[in-house]
C-alpha cells in the first residue's frame, strides 16, 4: 500500500468534533508545522464548524514517512482523502505553505465534486501569480535556523532544542523544496468566495502581492482582511481570524474589500 490509501484517518485530524455542524472547515499548516497548529482555531469554531486539520507526512505520528516535496502530488493525495468529508459545504483555509495547498486542493475539488468548496481563505501568502524565487530549501542547517528565528513563528523557540531540531530540520528542507519547486499554471477562476489574509508587516507577503489573489476569485466574491503583525500574525489575532471564518462562513459569500 503506498502513502495515499484513501484513508482520511492518515490525513485528517478532528480536535473538536462537531458532527452537526452545518459547515466543515479543512486546515493547512504552514511549512514544518503539523496539524495541532490549528487546535485553538478548531476549539473557537466549534460547535458551529466541524474543523479538520491536515497532517503532512514526515511529522509527529508521520514522522517515520518521508515528506512529499512536490505541492501538485500533495494536494493530490488530501483531495483524494476528502472525499469522505463532502456530505456537507466544506470550506479550506491554509497559512503560509497551505495557503498554496489549499489553493490546488481546491481546484482538485471544484474539478471532480461540483459545488465543492464553499469557501477558500487564504492567509499570509502572496497570490500564485506573484512569482519569487524561494531558495530557503538550498540553505544549509544553520541557515535555515536563522530563517526560522528571523521569522520569529511558534517554531523559533522549539529550534533551541537539539533534539527538536534534528527531528524538525528534514521537514521544513521538505517542506521548503516544494514550496521552492511550485509554479502556477493558469486555469479558470474559482468559482467559491475567497477571502485573503495578511499581516500589515509580513515580509513574505505584502499587503498588495495577498491583494492579488482577488485574481482567482469569480467577480465580487472576494474577501481582503488586514491584520496587525508579521508573517504570523494568526496566532496573536486568532479571535479576528475566527471572526472573520465564522463570517464568511455563516454568509456564504465575499463582501468586497475590506481592511
Amino acid at each position: 500500500m503506498g502513502i495515499d490509501d484513501g484513508d482520511e484517518n492518515l490525513w485528517l485530524r478532528r480536535f473538536a468534533p462537531a458532527d452537526h455542524a452545518e459547515n466543515r472547515l479543512v486546515c493547512f499548516p504552514h511549512a514544518g508545522a503539523s496539524a495541532p497548529f490549528f487546535l485553538p482555531m478548531a476549539r473557537a469554531l466549534a460547535p458551529a464548524v466541524d474543523v479538520l486539520a491536515v497532517q503532512y507526512p514526515g511529522r509527529q505520528d508521520r514522522r517515520a514517512e518521508p515528506c512529499i516535496e512536490d505541492i501538485p502530488t500533495l494536494a493530490d493525495h488530501i483531495a483524494r482523502a476528502l472525499t469522505g468529508s463532502l456530505d456537507r459545504p466544506l470550506s479550506l483555509f491554509g497559512h503560509s505553505m497551505g495557503a498554496v495547498l489549499a489553493f490546488e486542493v481546491a481546484r482538485r475539488l471544484q474539478r471532480d465534486h461540483p459545488g465543492q468548496p464553499a469557501h477558500l481563505f487564504v492567509s499570509g501568502r502572496r497570490a500564485p501569480t506573484r512569482l519569487r524565487e524561494e531558495t530557503h530549501h538550498l540553505l544549509d542547517d544553520e541557515g535555515i535556523i536563522a530563517e526560522i528565528r528571523s521569522r520569529r513563528g511558534p517554531q523559533a523557540r522549539a529550534m533551541e532544542n537539539p533534539e527538536v531540531r534534528e527531528m524538525v530540520l528534514p521537514t521544513l528542507r521538505g517542506d521548503y523544496t516544494a514550496v521552492g519547486r511550485y509554479r502556477y499554471v493558469a486555469g479558470e477562476p474559482l468559482r467559491c468566495p475567497v477571502t485573503a489574509l495578511v499581516g500589515d508587516r509580513d515580509r513574505e507577503a505584502s499587503v498588495e502581492e495577498v491583494r492579488d489573489w482577488e485574481e482567482q476569485a469569480s467577480e465580487g466574491d472576494f474577501d481582503f482582511r488586514v491584520f496587525p503583525g508579521g508573517h504570523f500574525y494568526l496566532v496573536k489575532e486568532t479571535a479576528g481570524v475566527v471572526s472573520v471564518v465564522s463570517d464568511r462562513l455563516a454568509t456564504g459569500t465575499g463582501t468586497g474589500l475590506l481592511r
